[in-house]
């Protein structure tokens, strides 16, 4: 049998950077073939890749379209309207927060008639 030369193989480099910047990644290392290859087979890997973790990605606040503005809560004179959103999702590890989830605005209707000022007008036209 022929003699079988070993394979000659760099040292690993240093693990590359995750892959990511934030959650699950990978990561590789490579290391050279220095033996000729016509020596013979060599069959050694030559990159290795495993699973990195960095901190959670931030995970921003996350809101439904606005309702429709609520009617006006008088029926005279000035009072306020109201909309709405809901949080779809609520942020983490360092998202941005929810901005408003409701809004006001004024609204008037047509001007109140006073009750006493009609009273007074009656008691005038009756003397």
């Amino acid at each position: 049998l022929p003699d079988t030369i070993p394979c000659l193989l760099s040292p690993w480099s240093e693990w590359s950077d995750c892959s990511v910047t934030c959650g699950k990644g990978m990561r590789t290392r490579q290391r050279m073939l220095k033996s000729a290859a016509e020596l013979g087979d060599c069959n050694e890997e030559l990159e290795q890749a495993e699973k990195c973790m960095l901190p959670e990605c931030p995970i921003h606040c996350e809101l439904t379209e606005w309702s429709q503005w609520s009617e006006c809560n008088t029926s005279c004179g000035k009072g306020h309207m109201i909309r709405t959103r809901m949080i779809k999702i609520e942020p983490q590890f360092g998202g941005a927060a929810c901005p408003e989830t409701v809004q006001r605005t004024k609204c008037r209707v047509r001007k109140c008639l006073r009750g006493a000022g009609m009273e007074k007008r009656r008691w005038k036209e009756a003397r």
